[in-house]
Order: structure tokens, then sequence, then C-alpha cells
């Protein structure tokens, strides 16, 4: 056997050792968190938690209604079975009952950081409204949160640049939950489907008619169109009234259990949204008025 044949033997082993070593590298699971206050956890190894609650009810929550794990490993092997896609989770969908305790034990098998990270959640039990693990590198991680009482669909996934767009995304349904989220890996359809069908573009073109040809049709104006805005407002109105009653045994509901502070902060955001829609309808009827 000739030398150069040794070398190309010697090459190959060295290449399928590496191969398989980092396939094999050892999960590392990430305790030695450093606590940074208001559920922020973090170590200097690329470990992360934030928004974590073990015990603190969210509005409407008489108790916990069930204490739950769940185990998530996040990959590239894991989007194999989505084309297209570059990394995913193994699983892309949990379901929990609404009050639940849930314990995530979050492992990343790549070389890369990856994240499961959920938003929506109270603002006044966490931070910006988010639940976030993070691992860089092959680790595990744990975090803990309870859900509110509402029955509601979250989006979950890694916030990574690409990595969501690339297939790492998936959603916690929470009781009966609250619709479903585009483009989740083999649940969902894409919200812009792929057409590489070279027919629809030369339809497309073809469609196209010069500007000349296309007819001209007087629009009335706008003095002389009925303004909508009017019904629009009574019927607001109407449907205020009769909603009231229903909102205030709901918020009976949501504020039982909170603390003063709680529902001074809660107040408080709801009132800044209401004061947006508000500005926001106020400019859109001068608008329409000016025109």
């Amino acid at each position: 056997m000739s030398k150069f044949t040794h070398f190309i033997l010697f090459s190959a082993f060295l290449t399928a050792s590496s191969a398989f070593a980092a396939e094999q590298r050892e999960i590392v699971e990430h305790k030695m968190l450093m606590d940074h206050g208001d559920g922020h956890l973090m170590d200097m190894d690329g470990g992360m938690v934030m928004g974590q609650n073990k015990d603190k009810l969210p509005g409407g929550c008489n108790k916990i209604s069930e204490d739950s794990e769940i185990t998530v490993r996040a990959g590239h092997k894991y989007a194999k079975n989505f084309p297209g896609t570059m990394f995913a989770f193994d699983k892309q969908e949990w379901r929990v009952k609404p009050c639940t305790r849930l314990t995530v034990h979050f492992i990343n098998e790549d070389n890369v950081r990856h994240q499961w990270m959920m938003h929506g959640l109270p603002k006044f039990m966490y931070d910006k409204g988010m639940f976030h693990l993070e691992v860089t590198g092959p680790g595990k991680i744990s975090g803990t949160l309870i859900l509110p009482k509402e029955d509601r669909t979250y989006l979950v996934h890694c916030d990574i640049a690409q990595h969501m767009e690339k297939g790492m995304k998936g959603q916690l349904v929470v009781g009966k939950g609250g619709g479903t989220f585009p483009s989740i890996p083999g649940l969902t359809d894409f919200a812009i489907p792929d057409n590489y069908d070279p027919t629809q573009t030369v339809a497309a073109t073809s469609s196209v008619q010069p500007v000349a040809t296309q007819p001209v049709v007087a629009q009335p104006s706008p003095a002389s169109q009925p303004s909508s805005h009017t019904g629009t407002f009574i019927i607001g109105i109407a449907l205020g009234l009769f909603a009231t009653p229903f909102l205030v045994s709901n918020f009976k509901q949501r504020f039982k259990g909170m603390s003063s502070k709680d529902v001074v902060i809660y107040g408080a955001s709801l009132g800044k949204s209401l004061f947006d829609q508000a500005v926001n309808l106020a400019t859109s009827l001068y608008r329409s008025l000016k025109k």
C-alpha cells in the first residue's frame, strides 16, 4: 500500500473521528446561575433564564392547577423532517392547563446559540411579557413559569437572527387555546407559500396591460359619499353599554389574588393601551373629515 493511500485513509479516519466527537459532545447542564433579580438568571458560559416565576399566581388563578414538566430539544438534525428549514425543535406544540406551573428543560444539541422564548405573558408578572431560556453550545438549562388562566395560544421561537425564519418555532397551547400561528413546521400552512411554477410568472406578465388602454372611471367626490363614521360611533356606544357588565365581572375575577401594586400596574398598562387606541381613532376621524 502506497504512502499516498495511507495518507488518504488516515485523513478519512481523522475526519470521521472529528465528526463523531462533535456529534457525541457532552451536554453540559447549567445549574450555577447568578440571580440578577426579577426572575433573571445567567452564568458566564452562555446559559440564561429570563422571567422565571415559581410561586406568584396570575390574576384569576386561585391555586396551581397542576405541576407539569416538558423537555424541549433544539438542533439542526430536527429540521430534516421539514424541507427548506435549517433548525427546529424536536416538537412543535405543547399543551397545558390554565394556571399550570410549567418547568421547561431546554436542551441545545448544536454548537451555536439557541433559545426557547415566548411572548404575550402578563407584564405585571413577567418583565416585558416574556419567558426566555437560552443556551450557547451543547447544554441544558431549566426554568419555571406559571401560565395565566385564559385559554390562549403562545408563539414559541428562537430569537437568534434567522433561526425562527429557518424553522425553529412552535406553539404552547393553554387550555382550549386561542387559534394557531402560521408557518409552524408540520402543523400550519405557510403565511407566504413558496411557488416555483413558471407558468404563474408567464400568466402574471401576460396579464399586464399598457397604461393607455386602461379606462378611466370618474370617482364621486368625497363630499357626495355617505360617511360611515357616525354609524360606527353609535354601534360602538351600544356595544360598550351592553358589554360593560360582563367586563366588570371579568375584571373582578382577573384582579382576584393580585396585590394593590399589581392592580395599579395592570390598570396603567390597560389605560395606556386604551388611550393609544382613542388617539388613533381621533386621528383617523380628523383625517377623514379634513379630506
